[in-house]
């Protein structure tokens, strides 16, 4: 279906409009929002939200963009407004380690010192998208989770495409020096 069949059904209600605009979006959504989230229960909860929120607001949408792009907005805007709320508590690196690596003993092959090494890699890098500045952490997820093209990111932050390319670049750099001094201390 096209954008303006999506909307012209939604507008009409028709459930059949809804049902494959889900169907089309959900993986990509649950995708963005688990980046932000780091928690598959709390992301299907958030793309449960999006979908609510666009049936409720399908009348008030412009058109000044994509689709998609609403979609992603909306998406990226639940997933801030659920940080923000959440109010992370801080554990211990060690009790973080546990639990995401067993988060990744789902993965029956290797041994568990791998399962092990890749929970910690994973939480380090969790760690440090988290702390990016805002926009940098949006662009760089909306691009390596989402593998959406720098246009499309232009489009969901609503900022320029130099303003995407810069943006990547700098949460590339903050993420190797963030990263960098982690390992260079903890193998000394």
């Amino acid at each position: 279906m096209t954008d303006l069949e999506y909307i012209e059904g939604l507008k009409k209600g028709d459930e059949t409009s809804f049902r494959n605009l889900v169907e089309e979006h959900q993986l990509k959504l649950l995708r963005l929002c688990n980046g932000f989230v780091h928690s598959r229960e709390d992301a299907l909860d958030l793309v449960q939200e999006v979908f609510i929120e666009v049936y409720r607001s399908i009348h008030s949408f412009r058109g000044d963009s994509g689709l998609s792009t609403w979609l992603y907005r909306v998406a990226v805007n639940k997933s801030l407004n659920f940080i923000r709320k959440q109010k992370r508590k801080t554990f211990s690196l060690s009790n973080n380690i546990d639990n995401a690596a067993k988060l990744d003993l789902r993965d029956e092959s290797g041994a568990p010192d791998v399962r092990m090494e890749q929970g910690q890699r994973d939480f380090l890098i969790q760690k440090a998208l988290d702390s990016l500045q805002e926009n940098q952490r949006i662009a760089f997820i909306l691009n390596k989770y989402d593998d959406l093209s720098y246009k499309e990111i232009s489009g969901i932050m609503d900022v320029s495409l130099s303003a995407v390319e810069s943006l990547i670049h700098r949460a590339k750099t903050n993420l190797q020096k963030k990263l960098y001094r982690f390992y260079k201390k903890n193998l000394i």
